[in-house]
């Protein structure tokens, strides 16, 4: 499903859009895109308010940080991962596939 387009997400930013029902942070990378779910397994908060540094967002609230590729947590206090889920690029649009959760194994 789209979630927005690939214009509305800056360099080392996340946004947060809702895809069919569901909160997801759209975060942007150099020309890489990401989709994780939009809480915190740690404060279930959005983590699309963080700070974004490489492959890695950070929570605004307590820290805990999330690899974009696995959502697994690479700093405390979360130590749940959260969902995250495959992207592709389709001219100008950022597409999202919400029913094929990639989960942190």
């Amino acid at each position: 499903e789209r979630a927005c387009a690939a214009s509305e997400v800056a360099d080392g930013q996340a946004i947060r859009v809702e895809v069919d029902g569901l909160d997801v942070a759209i975060v942007r990378s150099g020309d890489d895109f990401y989709a994780i779910e939009d809480e915190c397994s740690h404060a279930a908060v959005a983590l699309s308010e963080g700070e974004v540094e490489g492959c890695e967002i950070e929570c605004w609230m307590h820290g805990s940080r999330f690899d974009l590729r696995t959502g697994k947590p690479t700093g405390p206090p979360a130590t749940e991962p959260v969902p995250i889920f495959p992207v592709r690029i389709d001219g100008t649009d950022v597409l999202v596939d919400i029913d094929s959760p990639l989960r942190a194994g």
